[in-house]
């Protein structure tokens, strides 16, 4: 589902705020201060051919095997998607103390901070607090919430230092990975236990992240067995609220974790892996606590978050054209928010089959299966029917790659065919055609279809806002939730991806999403609720009565200017046009859509080798305005100098948002918490491998 008034813009989007919350003190920037920020990057000293001391060459960055794609390991350079990777050197660069942070480097990603432990992420519009058109797997574990169709982002605290890549697709990947890949998959895949041997402890501190650290001890145990277990801790400060005070939104997080991967002969390799968190955050949410006026109320709360998972993969070798994984995991989630608790367990088993047939054909095909059940505890302002529930997924999928002219010309046919509890069956095909012009460039196009499926939200009241009725009447604004369709988009794409030279490549991506049956907000005939107070009920429900079109171009370039110093800048664009159905009464969907995502995005990301013991990071990212929020474009500079003392120990001093004292990024009106500015800060680190 997507952005919406009422309660679908009140719970996926958080809950109605009638007050104007909003900082008109703060600055505009425009596309000068990112060429300030280009020109900070700049080195000092004359360009000459020194000892390569930066890692990988372009070459290697395009061979690097990814897998959400077609769930079977390709090439980067010849992979038909708009696909980007973070890899763990891009991650050891960063200075990013989280994974939201982290997914600002992908062109094309909306990536905006609401509080201390609130993001909004989302790809190719339809940002919002919990953006709902965007699937995140960690390992194969989809972390994307049947609750209200989005991402908790504060709960994904895996280890920075175990992340092996993040593979970013733009646009649909329904095909592969099922509903809710509208438009996009985040896919975060973590080192093998043989790759993190030995004592790794890292710790830290600085003005908004507080104390931060890790203990890992990775061994073996016999001849064909890994494993490692490690502990993280963080404690972030609280950020300023738009008035500059306290914004009372500081949050602590625990957290234990362990794998084991295990090879039984030749053909067969054993990985079980699993992760446990506890912690709590604060923050200030407007809610309706009864009928009587004043309301909402502004309240200041702290929530409880915990939860674990243990999940197990067996890969299986059949013969040198045939293997098959199956993968089956448990998640345990637990949330005491302020308006509603929620217990979560789900379980899900996967079967997948890679096969080549002879020379031309290679095929991927799998069954899935998920049960998913919860609990909710309700209160005034939000009350689920049923409390309780569970919910199952069946699931299949099959995608044949055909070789029409081998090693030149590829036509790729998928689709998925889903089973759940709202809609019933949906299928979601896809079919690309790749050119590979030569080893160097590769030409893609593709069509697809997605769908976006509903929630829980579709079986809760939630009341939203009370106004002053005739006669002293209080009357209620109130969200009810009634059967929905799925959304649907045919996403069609147009890419080209080269290695222009052995120190240049680029990215290249064009699209065109035609969007149907998104979610509206219909206004209802008022009725009278005679509980006490007695009182007017104005019902907002969904509909699906928009529909529209978005499309834009991303563009991202690796360029090694000299051996010691390596430039990433990237740009993308953006345009959504919605229209309403003629029965639709909705005024106020349309423009909160298309004003809460920027037109344009850039990067420029910098990394300098100043010796073999110092480097020098820099990175900074231009966001256009949003109109629907009335938040300015602004550019955040982050930069980080690392000294290796030895080969095991290195040392880190890290600046954040370095242009503004204080800028906001994200406001959307209808969301419940209450949104603090993102500070100028700073850290330090060091890491100890041994």
């Amino acid at each position: 589902m997507s952005n919406r008034t009422g309660l679908v813009g009140g719970l996926s989007h958080g809950l109605f705020i009638s007050a104007d919350r909003k900082a008109p003190w703060i600055p505009r920037h425009s596309y000068l201060s990112l060429l300030l920020a280009m020109f900070l990057t700049v080195p000092a000293w004359p360009q000459q051919k020194t000892t390569d001391l930066t890692g990988r060459s372009i070459e290697d960055l395009m061979n690097i095997e990814v897998t959400s794609v077609s769930k079977k390991e390709e090439k980067l350079s010849r992979t038909a998607a708009a696909i980007f990777v973070i890899t763990a050197e891009d991650i050891r660069r960063s200075g990013a103390t989280n994974i939201p942070d982290l997914l600002r480097m992908a062109p094309g990603l909306d990536v905006a901070q609401i509080n201390g432990s609130s993001w909004a992420v989302s790809s190719r519009g339809f940002n919002n607090q919990v953006a709902n058109k965007l699937l995140v797997l960690i390992d194969g574990r989809t972390v994307y919430s049947p609750l209200f169709n989005g991402v908790f982002w504060d709960v994904q605290e895996v280890p920075l230092e175990n992340i092996e890549r993040i593979e970013v697709i733009r646009g649909p990947g329904a095909a592969i990975w099922g509903a809710n890949a509208v438009n996009g998959v985040i896919n975060i895949i973590s080192k093998k236990s043989a790759d993190t041997q030995g004592f790794l402890v890292t710790g830290g501190g600085g003005t908004h992240d507080g104390e931060f650290g890790t203990a890992q001890y990775g061994g073996k145990l016999g001849l064909n067995t890994t494993f490692r277990a490690d502990s993280t801790n963080a404690n972030n400060n609280h950020l300023a609220n738009l008035v500059g005070q306290n914004g009372d939104d500081g949050w602590d997080v625990y957290r234990v974790g362990f794998r084991a991967d295990s090879k039984f002969g030749t053909k067969d390799s054993l990985t079980v892996q699993g992760d446990g968190y506890n912690g709590s955050e604060g923050e200030v949410v407007s809610t309706v606590t009864s009928v009587v006026l004043p309301q909402p109320q502004v309240l200041n709360l702290r929530q409880n978050i915990g939860g674990w998972d243990i999940l197990s993969r067996w890969d299986r070798a059949i013969s040198p054209s045939s293997q098959t994984t199956l993968q089956v995991y448990f998640d345990r989630t637990n949330r005491g928010d302020a308006n509603y608790g929620e217990g979560r367990n789900t379980f899900d088993i996967d079967f997948q089959h890679h096969i080549a047939w002879g020379s031309r054909q290679d095929l991927v095909w799998g069954l899935g299966f998920r049960d998913t059940s919860d609990n909710i505890r309700g209160s005034f302002r939000v009350m689920f029917t049923p409390p309780a529930e569970t919910d199952l997924l069946f699931s299949s999928f099959a995608q044949d790659e055909i070789a029409i002219v081998p090693s030149r010309l590829y036509l790729t046919l998928g689709a998925r065919l889903e089973h759940n509890h709202f809609t019933g069956f949906g299928i979601q095909p896809d079919a690309t055609i790749t050119w590979l012009a030569n080893d160097k460039n590769t030409f893609w196009t593709s069509i697809s279809s997605a769908l976006g499926t509903p929630s829980r939200e579709v079986e809760v009241r939630a009341n939203q806002q009370v106004l002053p009725g005739p006669g002293g009447m209080p009357i209620l604004v109130s969200f009810f939730g009634v059967p929905e369709r799925n959304e649907n988009v045919l996403a069609t794409e147009i890419g080209y991806r080269t290695q222009i030279s052995q120190d240049l490549s680029l990215d290249l991506t064009g699209f065109y999403d035609s969007y149907s049956n998104i979610i509206s907000s219909e206004q209802g005939p008022p009725f009278v609720e005679f509980t006490p107070p007695l009182h007017l009920v104005l019902p907002i429900t969904p509909g699906n009565l928009l529909h529209g079109e978005g499309h834009g171009a991303e563009m991202f370039l690796n360029w090694k200017v000299i051996s010691r110093w390596t430039l990433s800048p990237g740009f993308s664009f953006l345009r959504l046009h919605l229209h309403v159905a003629p029965t639709s009464n909705d005024t106020t969907t349309v423009p909160s859509v298309e004003g809460s995502s920027p037109r344009e995005q850039a990067q420029l990301r910098s990394h300098i080798e100043l010796s073999k013991r110092w480097a020098w990071d820099a990175s900074a990212y231009f966001v256009g305005r949003l109109p629907a929020e009335r938040i300015p474009s602004y550019t955040r500079l982050d930069t980080s100098l690392t000294w290796r003392a030895s080969d095991g120990l290195s040392f880190r001093l890290v600046g954040q948002n370095l242009l503004l004292d204080h800028h906001l990024e994200f406001d959307d009106p209808s969301q419940i918490v209450v949104s603090s500015l993102i500070k100028r800060s700073a850290y330090a680190e060091f890491t100890w491998h041994y």
